[in-house]
Order: C-alpha cells, then structure tokens, then sequence
C-alpha cells in the first residue's frame, strides 16, 4: 500500500547551498574520477530488460542518462526532493530524448506502492541526510523494493587513509557535519542492515580528491 504523506522537511541542497546547485556537475567532474565511479555504479546496478527500477535522489539526471544507454529496456524511474534539480534533470534527459517518470516528494512516505521496484539505487545522497532521515529513507526504500530485491548504494564512507579523511573536511563542510559523520565512520551498512535489508556488504571504493567513494548492497527478504 502506498503511505500518506506528511508535511515536507526541510533538506539539503546539492554542494550544501540553493545558489551551488548549478555548479554541481562542474564540480563533480572537478572533484572525482567521474567517468569511472558512475561507470561502476551503473554495473553494480545492472540493470536488466523490463526491470523496473528507483534512482532515489536523481539529481541531476547524469546516472539516469548513463543507465538508460546501458539498457534501454529497463524501466527507471526517479524520485528526489529538489525542484531545482529535477529541472536540470528534464533538460537533461529531454537533450538525450529520453522520456521517464521523474517524481518529486516531501522527504518521507515515498509516492509509490508496496513492492514496486526490482532494484532501487542511490547515489551520493545519504550523506545529506540525518540519522533518522537515513533510517526512515532505507525503511521506505525497503517497502517499495519487490521480494529479493536489491539496493544498490553508492556515497561517502570511511576513510582508507589519513589524507582521505583530512580531504573529506571539504565535504562536511558544505553538506554539514551531523549529517555525513555518520558515512564517514562506515555506519552506512548498519543503517541499511536496520531497514531489514540482509547480505549487505561493502563492494568497493575510490579514492578521490575530497574523500572515500565507497559502494554498498542489500538484499530484501521474501
């Protein structure tokens, strides 16, 4: 059953302020080994013909685009928080003539029926989230996900060395210390496994200029 929704929270935009949500691909491309940490995201998604899955917080449309080119015949779907970026979203796809349901809510019940997705996948947004916005959105994303289906996760997590976590500074900085010292500690994975998601495990990193990019699965139960 799909939940009722509650009054809209307040959330952090891309890069910690409105007026940087622009910048924000710029400043990815800046900062990180783009074309490599989404390139692996995309194959620990893998997505398959008629499946249909969740990117939860799009942004700027850029991992829709590239799983869309993987496998046209998936069915993705997107739900984010900021009308800001689901405009650059729809320009973006609309430049790829990509058509796709892009959906916005108010950061709690998600918009969609129990056991809708065969995978949901997010990418460099938990660390935006306080501890119980991380709970309740895993929480969410469990109920939505079909039995057996995958949550695939990609974001900061513990730093692999001294210079990654000085270098991370940056990031909490701009998105806020109480949200993101949690992936920095590598409690991510104790998050997901409180949603009721098993076998999760971390399944890679990247080290890149302002942290450690790590990935993260889980598996729901029949």
């Amino acid at each position: 059953m799909k939940k009722k929704h509650k009054k809209e929270k307040e959330f952090i935009p891309a890069l910690g302020f409105n007026f940087l949500t622009g910048l924000y691909d710029s400043t990815i491309k800046l900062t990180m080994p783009e074309k490599k940490f989404r390139s692996l995201l995309i194959e620990r998604i893998d997505p398959q013909p008629n499946e249909k899955i969740l990117e939860f917080g799009y942004g700027t449309g850029t991992n829709l685009v590239l799983a869309t080119q993987k496998s046209p015949q998936s069915h993705f779907h997107g739900l984010d928080i900021d009308p800001k970026v689901k405009e650059i979203a729809n320009s973006k796809l609309k430049g790829k003539d990509i058509q796709m349901d892009l959906q916005l809510y108010g950061g709690s019940a998600f918009p969609y029926e129990d056991h809708t997705f065969d995978k949901v996948y997010s990418c460099l947004v938990f660390h935006q989230l306080n501890e119980q916005a991380k709970l309740e959105s895993l929480k969410e994303i469990h109920r939505v996900l079909k039995p057996d289906g995958r949550l695939i996760v990609g974001d900061w997590g513990k730093a692999k060395n001294r210079w990654m976590r000085i270098s991370f500074y940056i990031v909490q900085l701009l998105d806020g210390f109480k949200t993101t010292t949690p992936n920095v500690k590598g409690l991510l994975p104790e998050y997901i496994r409180k949603a009721g998601f098993t076998d999760v495990k971390e399944t890679g990193f990247i080290n890149t200029r302002i942290g450690s990019f790590c990935y993260y699965v889980g598996t729901k139960k029949k």
